[in-house]
């Protein structure tokens, strides 16, 4: 029985027993992917340190595996000497929007420069020309002040994944404009004829007369008559007239 028991603790040991230089491998896999996780961290961008430090806790708190850094500008970032890029770059603008002098071109540069760092944008506005401007800038994801903790945390996710969030309230008013472009077309088509819709666009882009035959092969006579239905179509008594009526019915 002592012969067995000692057989059997001795394959026991053979198959379990680690050599040392397994254990040395396992610990340099192991301090290998600590290193890389902390490597990658998200960075908050905003003057407000209140603000950016209430936002890397709701974050943090939401996600905890997230690795957040936080700095007042982005001078302040690369002054700390951080060699590492961040996986992705949080500018919060506040009630400031893209239009105000020197914003839209400072995010345009920063894109540029962090090519393969997505930046994502955080403000109180939701309007749709705002949005599509700061996607033409290059940013990666649009947040609203607006919507809740998770929604941003998954909105950084996908721009960290490759993708690019744009808030659905803004689709929906996108929606609502193309829309009603869609019923400004009816109102031309119904109200005027295919060559007097022409003729219109021409006459709103302010085109001579003799410019309007001679693009479209017509005799100027002819143009003439063309332009004198639209104004009685539009109760306009001359070509400006006509000009803002036809702008009006294009809003």
């Amino acid at each position: 029985m002592e012969t067995v028991a000692t057989e059997r603790m001795a394959a026991y040991n053979s198959i379990h027993r680690f050599r040392p230089s397994d254990i040395d491998e396992l610990t340099e896999e192991v301090t290998a992917a600590e290193t890389a996780d902390a490597d990658e961290y998200v960075l908050i961008v905003d003057p407000r340190a209140l603000d950016r430090e209430c936002l890397s806790k709701s974050l943090t708190s939401y996600n905890p595996s997230l690795n957040i850094f936080t700095a007042g500008s982005l001078e302040e970032w690369r002054a700390k000497g951080t060699v590492a890029e961040p996986s992705a770059v949080i500018l919060i603008l506040g009630s400031r929007t893209l239009a105000e002098t020197g914003i839209s071109e400072r995010i345009s540069d920063l894109c540029a420069s962090l090519k393969t760092c997505p930046v994502i944008l955080i403000a109180e506005s939701d309007d749709l020309h705002q949005v599509l401007k700061a996607v033409e800038c290059g940013v990666r994801g649009y947040i609203p002040s607006s919507v809740g903790i998770n929604v941003a945390a998954e909105a950084i996710s996908l721009a960290r994944a490759g993708g690019v969030f744009i808030p659905a309230s803004s689709i929906l008013s996108m929606k609502e404009f193309i829309n009603s472009m869609a019923q400004g077309n009816r109102c031309f088509t119904d109200l005027f004829t295919p060559r007097e819709i022409q003729i219109s666009e021409a006459l709103r882009r302010g085109k001579a007369n003799k410019i309007i035959a001679y693009e479209m092969e017509l005799c100027e006579s002819t143009v003439k008559v063309h332009i004198r239905n639209i104004m009685k179509k539009l109760h306009a008594s001359n070509r400006t007239e006509v000009a803002f009526k036809l702008r009006g019915l294009m809003k």
